[in-house]
């Protein structure tokens, strides 16, 4: 096997581009495997553990690195053209007709073509993402940072910032939020109405605006707060200065907040400023369990609860009509043989992983985990299973030099061909995140897949369940609807959440019934 890589020196482009740009690389005949990246340092690093790299290279944070493993010289150097062309068109203007201006080099000479701008999406290497933020809430913009690799101490810095000014920065490693009805980063088309949401989570946001959407609630706005927000070094600045802006917002009537379970001390914090408000707040910490609901403020322990317990206040006590799946069903006659003891939940969606190990904890014991909920059952491998497994494919751990699996299918199909070997395995669990941004039509990706693990189970006489759900909308490129269709169609078990997806799941690993109410 030969590894070859290029170096296109003071080129600039974003990840989810670049991301694209490297799958249409491992598209070519002869290419093994394939990263596109800017050149940082810890970007390096990943395409030397993802073993497409060697040797040390002299490179710089503003160069593009192309990495490719082949058997073969020429298919690498048609490799090369072939982004050298792409890049060369992400670039170019050539074909914009002559009464559009160039495409504007930095935030302040887009501020200075139009003044009117008030919100600034930063997508660069973490190292600069920063800078680039600052400079943006400096020219009175408010700041969505899809960046990661931002240190914990700039990001209290930056949203310090934005808090003086009045400013909302979402981020960093935020990626989803839906301002005055725009889908900003993976987002769905929802419908517009009273319901506002600040989130921790990208998915948590997703599940909960989608299912509201489908039950005919909308949503007046969806704010990303990132990841690490409620953690008590940042001490939840985003989440409560989001909450307090939707208290002001005359259009929201009703609040849903997400997280996975915050630090004790900022938990309180943001308690208290709901409970001084006057609006309805539903609080969706993922796990935890606070006895203090009230008419003001109701603590939901997974979405899907969240989603209803918001449309119920909406609709004056009302429940939603849930859909109906024709496939989704109870405990069966299944066939799984003696030694099909285990699920495997495959996911592409941090949130739903964890939300998965929550009620899989309560149910069926100990789940192993490379992002476990109890450290004691780390994976000694992530790579490999064992018992009831659930996986993060979107964590850093398998993104290395690789497109998210809501972009790109190709780790997860390996994943679940690999668990499909497994002789213990009797139950894949696994999402399908729809919107803007994912994968044109996942569903096919995903059948194919099935398709695979299902020979490869028949060839040594065993059944394998597959359990999954759709986060998204019709309003979708993809649309919910097709998506749900194509995979009904292939005889996957469907629920309308994750949390109810994880409870189906369940059914057809034990016959006794579930220890803890999820609803």
């Amino acid at each position: 096997m030969l590894k070859k890589h290029m170096i296109l020196k003071n080129h600039y482009s974003d990840s989810v581009a670049l991301m694209r740009i490297a799958a249409d690389l491992e598209a070519l005949p002869g290419i093994l495997q394939a990263t596109v990246i800017m050149a940082t340092e810890a970007n390096l690093e990943r395409a030397r553990a993802i073993d497409l790299l060697d040797e040390l290279i002299e490179a710089q944070p503003n160069n593009i690195l192309i990495a490719v493993s082949t058997q073969d010289a020429n298919a690498a150097a048609a490799a090369f053209s072939e982004v050298e062309m792409q890049i060369k068109n992400l670039s170019s203007n050539k074909d914009l007709p002559t009464t559009i201006e160039p495409e504007a080099k930095s935030i302040l000479m887009s501020v200075e073509r139009n003044a009117e701008l008030n919100l600034a999406l930063i997508s660069c290497p973490g190292e600069y993402a920063g800078a680039e933020a600052k400079k943006a809430l400096n020219l009175g913009l408010n700041v969505m940072i899809f960046s990661d690799n931002v240190s914990v101490r700039e990001e209290v810095d930056i949203k310090n910032i934005g808090l003086d000014k009045d400013l909302l920065v979402m981020g960093p490693d935020c990626g989803t939020a839906i301002i005055n009805g725009l889908p900003l980063g993976f987002a769905n088309v929802v419908t517009d109405g009273p319901v506002g949401i600040v989130a921790a989570s990208g998915t948590g946001l997703q599940q909960v605006s989608s299912l509201l959407s489908q039950w005919g609630v909308g949503i007046s706005q969806a704010i990303g707060t990132g990841g690490r927000d409620l953690n008590a070094e940042v001490g939840g600045i985003s989440m409560i200065q989001g909450l307090n802006t939707l208290l002001e917002d005359n259009k929201t009537k009703v609040i849903v907040l997400i997280s996975k379970p915050p630090s004790n001390d900022v938990a309180e914090k943001v308690i208290n400023v709901a409970r001084a408000g006057s609006k309805p707040v539903i609080v969706c910490f993922l796990g935890w369990d606070d006895k203090r609901s009230d008419d003001l403020v109701q603590f939901a322990r997974v979405l899907d609860d969240a989603a209803e317990f918001a449309y119920v206040k909406v609709n004056n006590g009302n429940v939603p009509q849930r859909r109906n799946f024709e496939i989704n069903c109870g405990v069966e006659e299944f066939d799984h043989n003696k030694d099909q003891k285990y699920l495997r939940g495959i996911f592409s969606g941090g949130t739903f992983c964890y939300e998965t190990q929550l009620i899989l904890s309560d149910s069926l014991g100990p789940v192993w985990s490379s992002t476990p909920i109890d450290q004691a059952f780390r994976l000694k491998n992530s790579w490999i299973s064992q018992e009831h497994t659930v996986i993060d494919l979107g964590d850093d751990e398998f993104t290395q030099g690789r497109p998210h699996p809501m972009i790109d299918h190709r780790t997860r199909h390996e994943r679940i061909l690999q668990e499909a070997r497994d002789p213990e395995t009797a139950v894949i669990l696994f999402d399908v995140v729809i919107g803007y941004g994912s994968h044109a039509n996942p569903a096919a990706e995903i059948l194919t897949s099935i398709e695979g693990a299902r020979n490869i189970a028949a060839k040594e006489n065993r059944h394998i369940d597959f359990v999954g759900f759709v986060c998204g909308t019709d309003r979708d490129p993809q649309q919910f609807t097709r998506q749900i269709e194509m995979l009904k169609s292939a005889g996957v078990k469907l629920a309308e959440s994750n949390s109810k997806a994880t409870l189906l799941a369940v059914s057809l690993i034990k016959t006794n019934p579930v220890t803890k109410d999820y609803k």
